[in-house]
């Protein structure tokens, strides 16, 4: 018995249509005349069509198809189709490499942006508009910092390093960067803040309990029944 086991039959080129999208192709190759072929084209056309029904609709979903026939018969099949025939040169074009970025970022915790945006800012002649920009810089360096080293930097740090990432391109108003202060704030889990807020509900929830009239009625029947069963238990030992 002859076994045909898919390694050894010959390679799909569109494999997401099936071996019998591809046989059926393979068949139109065969056919001889035109008329006939073009019939059965368009009835294969159909049936991939069938396998993907919801992008009917779409606008080149037909061109598409075509294309996929021409592909799957090797660029062989000679057919009237309703849309430019494809070139092999065309789909079978290699991308471009692309060009990796050879930049050494100085300041990572910062960010490559916030050094390139200090250089942008050294032609910038309006001074209001350079201090609210140096400003924000500055706000968010604190806490891009503050995330990195867990503690808030100081303000000559600061200074230092904008006058560095602008090569001393843009005057600085350091009395105001040095009265800079952080926006982040580091806030507490979500667990312990439900944890703190738990404790005292329970907590006033208790005491409005001990307070209401109902506990306290019920606190005093119950220390009464205390009394009374101790002194029945007192009468009959005595007796």
């Amino acid at each position: 018995m002859k076994k045909n086991y898919n390694y050894t039959r010959r390679k799909l080129y569109l494999p997401e249509y099936g071996r019998h999208i591809h046989e059926m192709v393979d068949q139109l190759l065969e056919i001889e005349d035109r008329e006939e072929r073009n019939r059965q084209a368009r009835a294969v056309i159909a049936v991939m069509g069938n396998l993907n029904p919801l992008l009917r609709d779409t606008a080149d979903f037909t061109h598409k198809l075509w294309d996929h026939l021409f592909i799957m018969s090797d660029f062989k099949l000679d057919v009237d189709s309703p849309y430019p025939r494809p070139a092999r040169q065309d789909l079978m074009v290699s991308p471009h490499k692309m060009a990796y970025p050879q930049e050494r970022i100085a300041y990572k915790h910062y960010g490559k942006y916030v050094a390139r945006m200090f250089r942008e800012l050294r032609g910038e002649k309006d001074r209001e508009a350079l201090d609210r920009a140096v400003d924000s810089l500055a706000r968010y360096m604190r806490t891009k910092s503050f995330e990195y080293n867990q503690e808030h930097p100081n303000n000559e740090v600061i200074i230092k390093d904008i006058k560095q990432m602008s090569e001393g391109g843009i005057e600085l108003d350091e009395v105001a960067l040095n009265n800079l202060r952080s926006d982040y704030k580091q806030h507490l889990p979500a667990r312990q803040q439900k944890g703190t807020q738990r404790q005292p509900q329970k907590n006033g929830a208790k005491n409005a309990m001990q307070k209401s009239p109902a506990y306290t009625g019920q606190k005093n029947r119950a220390g009464q029944g205390q009394q009374k069963g101790a002194q029945r238990y007192n009468s009959q030992k005595q007796s």
